[in-house]
């Protein structure tokens, strides 16, 4: 399954009331798809899915892929540390017409390698949707090793994993002993470029919110054979990419997306806004950026 370069992890839009904003997901969806994004992961950390009940979870996968309408792929973060309920929901985001899973270690309860690769192996014999992984320890605290990636890439419809380790040995070691045809996907917007250059298929972003035309640009240079030209690009992008993640995610591109009149409102317990201080470092780089690319 192909699901592009640049699958986008959407920020869930809140009203006033901190409830769904209907109205500004569709708005959201539409000016995604139009601006760089090769595909939608639904209900991510980035959605702040930690604060979305399971109902909220299943109708935001439902009015996405009505909205959608087939243009680009609608993956449904349905992982949890509870394979039982993965499992349901997994189910749930079938019937409701995604084109993909992507599930997270089992954060919390900290399972062995053995625990993850049947974790994951069961919700996969419950379903016949693709399947991406995610390895992200920093937040999960449990590393999904080399090893346990290996032996889930032979389960048919486990087809890719968005690696939020940071490590690019461990990313090599990954795509050299896979089977063809498995992807990896950078889950940090800043090795996205070193990890299309060790055979990486591109990325799972955040600042694809901000610079998805941008990050577009850099990759297609890339695959171009411009390498200087998408150095220089990964060197422009990265301050913006930092500032995006210089406060706990999603505060900051939530705020950067308010600013740039894409309202998608503010952020649930135990999230909170940025302080004036933190906005006005934020829209600095911005501001900064949109100054040398004018």
């Amino acid at each position: 399954m192909n699901f592009g370069k640049i699958l986008t992890a959407m920020v869930t839009p809140f009203d006033a009331t901190g409830e769904i904003d209907w109205n500004a997901t569709e708005n959201l969806i539409n000016y995604l798809i139009a601006n760089g994004s090769d595909g939608l992961v639904v209900s991510g950390t980035t959605g702040e899915s930690p604060t979305l009940s399971d109902q909220e979870k299943l109708d935001l996968f439902r009015f996405t892929v009505k909205v959608v309408d087939g243009r680009v792929p609608v993956i449904a973060g349905t992982g949890s540390y509870n394979t039982r309920d993965s499992i349901i929901l997994t189910r749930q985001a079938e019937n409701a017409g995604v084109d993909g899973i992507m599930l997270v270690t089992p954060y919390y309860n900290k399972p062995s390698q053995e625990g993850m690769y049947q974790h994951f192996k069961a919700i996969a014999d419950c379903t016949a949707l693709p399947i991406i992984l995610y390895n992200i320890p920093g937040r999960s605290v449990v590393n999904l090793s080399v090893e346990t990636v290996i032996r889930l890439s032979a389960i048919r419809n486990i087809v890719a994993i968005k690696e939020a380790s940071g490590n690019l040995d461990a990313m090599a070691e990954i795509i050299e002993k896979t089977p063809e045809g498995f992807s990896l996907y950078s889950g940090d917007d800043g090795l996205t470029l070193p990890t299309l250059s060790i055979g990486g298929t591109g990325v799972i972003s955040v600042s694809a919110h901000i610079i998805g035309n941008e990050m577009q640009e850099m990759i297609r240079k890339f695959q171009d054979g411009d390498i200087d030209g998408a150095a220089k690009d990964h060197r422009t992008l990265l301050p913006v990419m930092k500032a995006l993640f210089a406060t706990p995610n999603p505060t900051s591109v939530k705020a950067a997306l308010n600013s740039n009149g894409i309202p998608v409102g503010g952020v649930r317990l135990p999230m909170i806004p940025l302080n004036n201080e933190e906005l006005a470092s934020l829209l600095a780089v911005l501001n900064a950026f949109e100054e040398v690319n004018s």
